[in-house]
């Protein structure tokens, strides 16, 4: 039995789901330019890693549990969009930048270990990409598929996701671009904050 035609049919669905804007991308944009390169990739492999528990659940079957319970969905949501709230206003309450514009990373940037966590968590609480998870394997992969082939398809998704993340953390590191967000960086920290706002109320007014 091939298993390519399946496999394409996971890469695409999961690629465009993680090209398009979403929380994700828009922490990677704003860790990016506030805090440098490093953080950035840092927070992208913390992303890899929650999008890794979604994967797991739906390949194990829980996350059928999940879908059909509607506490445990509610719970979810509320969690997900109080951290994207909580990002969204220390993000509005950024201050000017002053003195010269060193393009050495902030005394104020946040630790490995810290970067990862905010990745990790604002993935992992996003109802929406548990659903999409939850939907997109009974459809595309067959019963019939192997654990082990469907474990390599949650390896290729959660690679190819930190890949994606850390390509757009290497594009909005550039120095220019950096430079020109710290000439206004304020003002674009908290237009980011007002996106996350955004993100944090379709979670709370998500059926």
């Amino acid at each position: 039995m091939s298993f390519l035609p399946e496999f394409l049919t996971i890469a695409v669905a999961h690629m465009l789901a993680v090209a398009s804007p979403g929380p994700d991308f828009a922490i990677v944009l704003r860790q990016s330019l506030r805090h440098g390169r490093a953080t950035a990739v840092w927070t992208s492999v913390g992303i890899g890693c929650g999008l890794c528990i979604h994967i797991t659940y739906s390949l194990l079957g829980l996350g059928l549990l999940l879908a059909k319970s509607a506490t445990a969905l509610t719970v979810v949501k509320w969690l997900g969009a109080a951290y994207l709230a909580w990002i969204g206003v220390q993000a509005l309450r950024a201050k000017p930048r002053e003195g010269d514009l060193d393009l050495t990373a902030s005394t104020d940037a946040p630790s490995e270990c810290a970067a990862w966590t905010t990745g990790f968590l604002v993935n992992v609480l996003n109802p929406k990409a548990a659903l999409f998870f939850i939907s997109l394997f009974p459809l595309a992969v067959s019963p019939a598929t192997p654990r082990l082939v469907q474990a390599g398809y949650g390896v290729w998704m959660t690679l190819s996701t930190v890949a994606w993340f850390s390509f757009v953390a290497v594009v909005f590191t550039r120095t220019e671009v950096r430079r020109g967000f710290l000439r206004h960086g304020h003002w674009i920290d908290r237009a980011l904050g007002a996106v996350f706002l955004g993100f944090a109320a379709s979670l709370m007014w998500m059926a």
